[in-house]
């Protein structure tokens, strides 16, 4: 009696731990399910980012093309880093000053505008490592007399696109050198303005005159401006995650060239050795930014 009582209990709660271990492995099995179609899902997503489509070479009006499809050099490393996601990309165009308040307020995923990290962006913005290295250079007519010092300003009127670090910059040091800034929504406008003789020069990043300068025979380049900056991908500032996620794709194409072979088709020349365009920095965003994570890593490329 008491051998038969113990084998019924025993075979009870033999009974009550293979119920258990079924449904432990159930569950596990719907969570794997569950982080698939989680994963499934945001591959099927597509990414939403934006950019200046005013912005030439890095993004501009597409010839022949649709009414607001947009092609240049960060069109084209927007594509490239979409399909390393392996996931679709939106990309939408529009005024440079209003894209990191649409980028905090959660409409855009990341910025796939040109946009220099300076210590006052990364307190509010988190950052890839770099993919190219900007200068500030101005832009003025070939009839001009030179501008290759900054000294040489003084009493000048220089247009820059509102919003930018070159208009950051310009308003920094406007009375140092004692010259009018004019703020524009376009850096379009911005270099027009210069053309019709409205302002003496344009200040902006050096890719970007210089392709101008290439455009209209009637323009030259003026003086060069190294801080040691570079054009990296924002994020919000909570979008770990996302920004690391990109930062291995960039991290691929430094690797496998395909930065270096835009760089060329785009600006009609090879990077530099140790440049931005080639260089696989250490950790997560930019070293010595706010935001930058040191620790050691390899990048993922599939």
């Amino acid at each position: 009696m008491c051998f038969a009582a113990s084998f019924g209990a025993n075979q009870g709660t033999t009974m009550t731990r293979l119920a258990r271990h079924a449904f432990l492995a159930a569950a596990a099995g719907i969570g794997v399910l569950l982080a698939a179609g989680a994963a499934a899902a945001q591959a099927d997503k597509p990414i939403t980012v934006g950019l200046d489509g005013t912005f030439a070479p890095h993004a501009m009006p597409k010839v022949g093309g649709k009414p607001g499809e947009v092609e240049g050099f960060n069109v084209d490393l927007a594509n490239e880093i979409a399909k390393r996601l392996k996931r679709p990309i939106n990309i939408v165009a529009q005024e440079f000053s209003g894209l990191i308040p649409a980028l905090n307020a959660g409409r855009f995923d990341w910025l796939a505008a040109p946009t220099t990290v300076t210590a006052e962006r990364a307190k509010n913005l988190l950052f890839t490592e770099g993919y190219l290295n900007t200068y500030y250079q101005l832009v003025l007519k070939k009839s001009a007399p030179d501008l290759a010092k900054l000294e040489e300003l003084k009493g000048k009127k220089i247009t820059v696109n509102k919003g930018s670090a070159y208009d950051k910059w310009a308003d920094t040091n406007k009375d140092k050198y004692g010259f009018e800034v004019l703020a524009f929504p376009t850096q379009t406008d911005a270099v027009q303005a210069v053309m019709a003789g409205r302002a003496d020069a344009n200040l902006g990043g050096n890719t970007v005159v210089a392709w101008a300068a290439k455009q209209n025979p009637t323009l030259k380049l003026g003086a060069r401006i190294d801080e040691g900056l570079m054009w990296a991908a924002p994020f919000r500032k909570d979008d770990v995650a996302g920004r690391n996620q990109v930062e291995n794709a960039i991290e691929c194409l430094k690797l496998d060239g395909t930065i270096a072979k835009l760089h060329e088709k785009w600006f009609g020349t090879r990077p530099e050795p140790g440049s931005a365009a080639v260089t696989v920095y250490k950790g997560y965003g930019v070293p010595g930014a706010e935001g930058h994570d040191p620790a050691e890593r390899t990048p993922q490329c599939g």
